[in-house]
């Protein structure tokens, strides 16, 4: 463990929290803890007035310890000569030892996420509901982080075991005790570190944050303020007893009233942490964001966001999208202001400098630096994470190496980069014989693309061989326990819910469904909203939509809970709850693949594509 990280470790319990205990009094009570000559000028006692604080960032992990396989593990890099190159990157492993090199020769120097570190996370981590990746979030310094909208994947009292500690409620501690015994009395799980920030959510009951709603970093004088917020629409994503009895407010508004708060208490530096983001112009890491202006590289909801937010904060870190920018957004008074994200999986981090000064107490904002850098899988691993890794791993092996089906070539899925991926075909496929088993009735399967995590590769992982897909894989992809729901659906709900894929809260980055072989349509892009979904295209089996039939669709939980902006699917009638998606889809590879006779990708062509 580096001398940084050591530094860190015996702050753990000053700021660990109960989850419904973050009220007004306590933050205040924080402030006024804060030394009355901190961040004063000594600019007569020999130190200079500015000082470089180093900010590294990073966003939407999501429990990926080992490097991520396929497009998922690869980010794309612009080079000198205008062409593209593909780089493997991620991976604890090497996630910890770049930020411990990038920490070299920076006295000041802070570490700080923006959501979604756990949750749909890869087995290794998600079979132990992500105790694995808090404990290496502990190790590799991590400072704080805002909550994304995974982290309530599990509700706000697992949420709150991740930051306070404790063993499952239901499965118990998953490694052994000094006595030997797993279960209730095994070795207790010890909770984050690092302070939760969750400003915009609070409990529908008494009003109050469910965590801290800011935290002040502070050293030598120096002290930056962070405010945590998850994106309002969380509860449109999240399933609902996720988000049971919790409120998601407004952003903007948060950010802004807790910017007052640590405003007045002397807290002039303030960087916000933000679980939303947006799309740049450019899928390659490297690329200007701010050409030919400021922040002309990017669109979507952060976009807004960061034009609203007040100009007492200094730095946007933001997540949510999976994107890499380093974008120039005007705050409200028209001043230049950083607005920065690192894509997903550990692939990247941001290397960002603020330069404090001592006597205002705030960051001088012209001169912020920013830059993504690779997390690249040629440098040496860190130990202390490689133990991490092999410790929990042993673990895991019983279940993560079972065999479950065969595949001929790469199932591309969440990075296959098209509306239609070959991977979301054959889920759907997979559901909808699931669905035929519980009702021999099922006409059809609908699939959410956010709910395909990965991708299915060829190359053996492990030492299972080429062309094998374990259960441990097939987690990867499919992590959320959702059950394979049936429930009937007029014609014309079909037509509508298709529709509610690139209108209403879809219209600025459309959920293209993915579909069962049998259901097709036209997807005309150079059309706007609902019109883009061409409705006398939609047809089953060769025959029309009838708007006047019934049909039986299949869908998960979330799906038929109306989550994704999808209301429609969600007013299904005569539900039938049929076993988790996982089991569905291991059971369809099981069933048609063997080592003789491998599934080949589907060719991801019931949706015609019109551009």
């Amino acid at each position: 463990m580096s001398a940084t990280v050591q530094s860190r470790r015996p702050r753990r319990r000053a700021y660990r929290v109960l989850a419904a205990a973050a009220s007004l009094a306590t933050v205040g009570a924080l402030a006024a803890a804060l030394p009355a000559s901190a961040g004063a000028d000594h600019t007569g006692g020999g130190k200079k007035r500015t000082v470089d604080v180093q900010l590294l960032s990073f966003n939407d992990f999501h429990g990926n310890l080992q490097p991520p396989a396929g497009s998922s593990g690869q980010v794309t890099e612009k080079q000198p000569d205008g062409t593209e190159k593909k780089i493997d990157a991620g991976g604890v492993e090497y996630l910890a030892t770049s930020l411990r090199t990038a920490r070299k020769g920076n006295p000041y120097s802070v570490t700080a996420a923006a959501g979604d570190l756990i949750g749909a996370s890869p087995l290794l981590s998600g079979l132990f509901h992500d105790e694995p990746t808090v404990e290496a979030m502990n190790k590799l310094g991590l400072d704080v982080t805002s909550v994304g909208n995974h982290e309530f994947d599990e509700g706000a009292k697992e949420l709150a075991r991740m930051q306070n500690g404790g063993c499952h409620p239901k499965d118990g501690c998953f490694e052994k005790g000094k006595g030997g015994k797993k279960g209730g009395k095994g070795k207790k799980f010890e909770g984050a570190d690092y302070p939760y920030l969750a400003a915009n959510v609070t409990d529908e009951k008494t009003g109050k944050p469910i965590l801290k709603p800011y935290w002040v970093w502070k050293h030598k004088g120096v002290k930056i303020g962070f405010i945590g917020v998850t994106l309002e629409g969380t509860p449109d994503i999240v399933s609902a007893d996720g988000v049971k009895g919790l409120k998601f407010h407004d952003e903007i508004e948060t950010v802004n009233k807790y910017a007052k708060i640590l405003d007045k208490q002397g807290v002039k530096s303030i960087v916000t942490l933000i679980h939303e983001g947006g799309v740049p112009k450019s899928q390659t890491y490297n690329y200007d964001c701010d050409s030919p202006g400021a922040g002309d590289g990017i669109s979507g909801p952060i976009t807004d966001i960061a034009k609203g937010i007040t100009p007492k904060v200094d730095a946007l870190v933001t997540g949510h999208t999976h994107n890499a920018y380093v974008c120039t957004i005007p705050d409200p008074a028209g001043n230049p202001r950083m607005v920065t994200s690192a894509s997903s999986f550990g692939k990247l981090y941001t290397d960002t400098t603020l330069t404090y000064d001592r006597r205002t107490k705030d960051i001088v904002r012209t001169s912020v630096k920013s830059a993504n850098r690779v997390v690249s899988r040629e440098q040496a691993k860190a130990p202390d994470m490689t133990s991490l890794i092999s410790r929990w791993d042993k673990l895991a092996a019983p279940v993560a190496n079972k065999a479950v089906g065969y595949i001929s070539a790469d199932i591309p899925g969440r990075g296959a980069g098209v509306p239609e991926s070959p991977l979301g075909d054959l889920i759907s496929d997979a559901q909808l014989a699931h669905a035929k088993s519980l009702d021999p009735e099922a006409d059809l399967a609908l699939m959410n693309p956010g709910g395909i995590r990965s991708d299915i590769v060829y190359k053996a992982s492990g030492s299972e061989g080429d062309g094998v897909v374990t259960y441990g894989e097939a987690f990867t992809v499919q992590p959320f326990s959702n059950t394979v729901n049936l429930v009937d659906l007029t014609g014309a709900q079909l037509v509508t819910g298709l529709k509610q894929q690139v209108s209403g809260s879809n219209q600025a980055s459309p959920k293209i469904l993915q579909v069962s072989e049998g259901l097709t349509y036209t997807l005309d892009m150079t059309k706007t909203g609902a019109d883009r979904v061409v409705a006398d295209s939609i047809k089953l089996n060769g025959k029309a939509i009838d708007p006047a039939a019934t049909y039986r669709v299949a869908m998960n939980a979330f799906l038929a809970g109306g989550g994704d902006g999808f209301a429609e699917l969600g007013k299904g009638t005569k539900p039938v709850v049929g076993a988790d998606d996982l089991k569905a889809f291991n059971d369809y590879l099981t069933a048609n693949s063997s080592a003789d006779k491998p599934i080949a990708p589907p060719k991801a062509d019931r949706i015609t594509i019109v551009k």
